[in-house]
């Protein structure tokens, strides 16, 4: 059966149908990491998004009940150039096109990605349709047209924990940390504790009291959506600066630059894949990082506020991480926690941002 993306320009790409039977409407954007699909799949920061692989063969490896990174598919829709049917992997336990059936998202392959990716880099990303029920395209385009688009989307308090709750409680933790849920990540959560960490996990829109009770450090975790659509989490951080150590992944690498008052931008068509080279400018080690994120912070606001940059990201020389070591804010705009990607930055979420806590220092 065939399926159809059409995106908000008219352009459109046809392939055959996988996964879900049905319409889904999102923003159409592009992956480039060379494997963690099911990662990319389960990650809240992909809420309401259209995501397009760049490597050639997806579901090598299958699905498994050990990888995700939330407790859903997030992603609207998923395109890819082959779809591989029978993964071969010991530790799968399902196929890609099944899973999608199960979380009900419509998937695409056999599509000319190469075209697609290099269509979205020029145009940027965009508003879009996936369909693989046969509907019309006059009605895909009134579909396109209804959605909000993600600019003033605060879609972070949409995915976040109704409630807070322990993660972990050991008997002597290394720190205790509140980290501020807006879509979070599984695995961030999974490294603290490995770290010997005290984790408490609170819903984005509870309270500066609530986030900052009884804890050494609150880590404010990644997420979908636009940061500045966020006036309620930015305000009550600002009442965290400078009373409580503060550090943050992605989304919450925004918001932090928000609380000390920086401004952000939507980027182009975003950074999103295990391949992306960010330079550390306090030791010039350059780490290859995961990313996904389609906003950024805007470096001379953010140095007004008195902050350093501590991260370049050297595609686009946009931050990639800052720090400020008056007001204890130390933050990175990629994921050290790393599913998918490579490892090389994972010493910022279990060494650094644990010695900024202790030093106010995130180096020796």
């Amino acid at each position: 059966m065939g399926g159809i993306l059409l995106l908000q320009d008219g352009r459109q790409f046809v392939g055959e149908a996988f996964g879900a039977t049905t319409t889904r409407v999102g923003e159409a954007v592009f992956n480039t990491a060379m494997s963690g699909y099911q990662e990319v799949l389960t990650d809240l920061s992909y809420t309401e998004q259209v995501v397009c692989m760049t490597a050639s063969h997806i579901g090598n490896t299958g699905v498994n009940d050990e990888d995700p990174e939330s407790k859903r598919v997030a992603v609207a829709g998923f395109i890819v150039r082959s779809l591989t049917r029978a993964p071969s992997s010991w530790r799968s336990q399902g196929g890609l096109h099944q899973y999608l059936v199960k979380h009900g998202v419509p998937g695409l392959q056999g599509v000319d990605t190469r075209a697609l990716v290099r269509h979205l880099r020029s145009r940027g990303a965009m508003k879009c349709a996936i369909s693989t029920d046969g509907t019309p395209i006059e009605q895909l385009q009134k579909r396109i047209d209804a959605w909000p688009g993600m600019d003033g989307r605060a879609l972070a308090v949409e995915v976040a924990c109704k409630e807070a709750y322990v993660y972990a409680d050991p008997p002597a933790p290394t720190l205790r940390i509140s980290v501020i849920d807006g879509g979070v990540k599984a695995n961030i959560l999974r490294l603290l504790a490995e770290a010997g960490c005290y984790v408490r996990v609170h819903p984005i829109s509870d309270s500066a009291a609530a986030w900052s009770h009884d804890v050494d450090a609150v880590l404010v975790g990644n997420g979908p959506g636009d940061p500045a659509a966020l006036p309620d989490a930015i305000a009550n951080l600002k009442l965290l600066v400078g009373k409580k150590p503060l550090v943050g992944i992605c989304l919450g690498h925004q918001l932090l630059a928000l609380a000390l008052g920086a401004t952000t931008y939507k980027l182009k068509f975003g950074h999103r894949g295990a391949n992306q080279p960010v330079r550390d400018e306090l030791t010039g080690k350059v780490e290859i990082t995961s990313q996904n994120h389609g906003f950024a912070v805007e470096r001379e606001s953010l140095l007004a506020t008195g902050a350093i940059v501590s991260h370049t990201h050297l595609n686009d020389l946009t931050v990639s991480g800052f720090l400020h070591r008056e007001k204890r804010v130390y933050a990175v705009q990629y994921h050290p926690e790393s599913c998918p990607g490579p490892h090389d930055s994972r010493n910022i979420l279990v060494e650094q941002f644990v010695r900024f806590v202790k030093t106010g220092h995130p180096q020796p």
